[in-house]
């Protein structure tokens, strides 16, 4: 159930159109004194192994992004709250500049979604006479647009518009309603004027509803999907968005001003940023290529240099975490960041000395490009988040085998370049197996210690939105509906929970992944970091081990009890898939694109479509 491609040669924007949108937007914001608050939506259930430090200490991307092109677009009052920051968040008690801002934003993904649905919630709880106009969007607005909308009478609340896009999106909503708005009109009343007349039909990307009842949606429009910005250079600078950031407290309201530049490395020392969009392989249970219409999106190398020294100068930044689907997924110009960074000098000193960084690639990719790992580690890469999923390639192909694996990190491990493995246990993998193939899950994580690994990442295979296998998943009878009586919940998809499996006893599942978790990560293992490190980097192993015992001691104190009921039985399991209780359609009364199979369609409008005539002269 892949978003759907749009026509070729039809997949991005022209050359210089989001330039030019953030242009006209500079000038008509000067006309508009507008506020705006954008929170992520963070479910703080899911802190567990892997992702239990990066999760606080890395301000996260995609909210700074939209926040960056705000500000950059001449909106500068502009806030970006994270819930993992700033647990007590209310929109109900939100003022900025003294007042009710007017534009109120939710970014989610969908392991989050019960709290943005708590925060949307609570926004409609402020009068509609004051009322901001609600816009969610990320990675859970993508791919189910409709779980921000009610359709139930008897239960209004919901979002005004859904953003199932990125940044130019957005700015065009915003155009179409500045373009419009009378200096006495709420930006709210005037998304109503504006979506009633039929101006929003034609930016691809949004999802609203129509309906006579505050907060109830009769039926869900549907323009489209995106079109993608090619150049990544083209994207507002990554240090606006770091301006704007609300100061972690326990107040449900917002602080006077947003957190100081010299406090930014104290509450994120990691810095995410974009370098590339896309990975050239097509596994059936990532939604990754479809959503980048099968494009590589990339920034220059000069671009990354500047972004990445500019943020050091400013916040003391000097580790980084690229945010890329398959950073070596294209030689030529992987080779070009890196000829780049490796060349570029951060007040006299080399670039490798005032910064370090990490990103994701692909065992394949690794091997292909081992003669340039010494180029990589003179760029300042440290550590590369390889996704091994299981070395023997029984779950999915990729390039990796069990040699090929290990070769790759001993080579990394050589150039002093952590590997960092990332795996997926599934059904028929076994804990342990005897014999010269490495099937079981134990004897994959010896072998990729031996080979240098310093953490260990191993998720159970879930059903991801916007994959191929989605559908199929659910239709098998594969993913539960609830098990000794608990339902399952959206923040139980993080894939640290067995919420899927045909397994006959899948507890044994949930032990395996904690019995991982224990071999690679205990106080021998942290004993022997000291003496006989994996990593060149000083203390990295044994940091990593304490940080991993730290983070296995939550994981297993979140999901033990959840193995208890998979022992208890009692297991029901869905059949159908979750869509759209809401009827969907496009624009023009088509199928709408963000649809899966199943939705209601009630209220298609029947095209006029003429006859192919059989004669010239007809």
């Amino acid at each position: 159930m892949e978003l759907p491609r749009r026509e070729r040669g039809d997949e991005l924007l022209q050359a210089g159109e989001l330039l030019g949108l953030r242009g006209r937007l500079r000038s008509i914001s000067r006309r508009h004194d507008l506020t705006t608050v954008i929170a992520c939506a963070f479910d703080h259930r899911t802190r567990m192994l892997p992702f239990i430090y990066a999760d606080k200490r890395m301000a996260p991307a995609g909210v700074r992004a939209v926040g960056a092109a705000l500000v950059d677009s001449g909106f500068n009052k502009t806030r970006i709250v994270l819930q993992q920051w700033n647990r007590n968040f209310r929109p109900s008690r939100m003022r900025l500049d003294g007042r009710i801002p007017d534009i109120f934003m939710v970014s989610s993904m969908q392991i989050h979604s019960a709290q943005c649905e708590a925060l949307i919630r609570d926004a409609c709880r402020i009068d509609p006479v004051n009322r901001p106009l609600i816009i969610a969007g990320g990675p859970k607005t993508i791919y189910e647009p409709w779980d921000v909308f009610s359709g139930d009478p008897l239960d209004p609340w919901g979002a005004d518009v859904a953003v199932t896009g990125e940044e130019f999106v957005l700015l065009s909503l915003l155009e179409v309603l500045l373009s419009i708005k009378s200096d006495a009109e709420s930006m709210r009343t005037t998304f109503l004027r504006a979506r009633n007349s039929g101006l929003l039909d034609v930016i691809p990307g949004l999802v609203f509803a129509r309906g006579d009842q505050e907060g109830v949606a009769e039926e869900l429009i549907d323009t489209g999907i995106q079109r993608l910005v090619g150049d990544l250079d083209e994207l507002p600078h990554p240090v606006l968005g770091y301006q704007l950031l609300e100061p972690p407290s326990d107040r449900p309201t917002l602080g006077p001003r947003a957190l100081e530049a010299g406090q930014v490395r104290k509450y994120s020392p990691i810095g995410s940023l974009v370098l590339t969009y896309g990975c050239k392989f097509n596994c059936p249970y990532c939604p990754i290529p479809a959503y980048n219409q099968r494009q590589h999106r990339v920034k220059s190398g000069q671009r990354i240099a500047g972004e990445m020294a500019q943020l050091h100068r400013e916040y003391g930044l000097g580790y980084f975490f690229g945010a890329d689907d398959n950073f070596f997924n294209t030689e030529g110009r992987t080779l070009d960041i890196l000829e780049t960074l490796a060349g570029t000098e951060i007040d006299g000193a080399p670039f490798r000395k005032r910064i370090r960084w990490g990103t994701e690639v692909t065992v394949h990719d690794t091997l292909k490009l081992r003669r340039h790992l010494p180029l990589a580690r003179n760029a300042g890469i440290r550590a590369l988040w390889l996704g091994v999923e299981d070395m023997t390639a029984t779950l999915v192909k990729k390039g990796q085998s069990v040699d090929k694996t290990s070769e790759s990190f001993r080579l990394l491990q050589r150039h002093g370049i952590s590997p960092m493995p990332m795996m997926m246990h599934h059904d028929s993998q076994p804990l342990v197996t005897r014999g010269p193939t490495p099937y079981g899950l134990l004897n994959q994580a010896r072998l990729l210690r031996k080979a240098g690994a310093i953490t260990l990442q191993v998720l159970m295979i879930t059903p991801a939105t916007g994959s191929r296998l989605y559908a199929e998943s659910f239709e098998s009878g594969l993913v539960y509906e609830s098990v000794a009586g608990r339902r399952i919940e959206p923040h139980m998809f993080d894939a640290n929970y067995v919420v899927a499996s045909e397994h006959g006893q899948p507890w044994r599942k949930q032990l395996n992944l904690m019995a991982a978790y224990v071999y690679f990560y205990n106080p021998l293992r942290f004993l022997l970091a000291l003496v006989r490190p994996k990593s060149k980097l000083y203390l990295a192993d044994a940091l990593a081990q304490l940080a991993g015992m730290r983070g296995l001691a939550q994981t297993m104190r979140r999901t033990w009890g959840w193995a208890i009921r998979l022992m208890r039985g009692n297991i029901r399991r869905k059949t159908t898939v979750p869509t759209s209780p809401i009827p969907m359609r496009s624009a023009d009364g088509a199928p709408a694109s963000h649809a899966l199979p199943g939705t209601p369609q009630a209220g298609l409008v029947q095209l006029n479509v003429r006859p192919t005539a059989t004669n010239p002269t007809d």
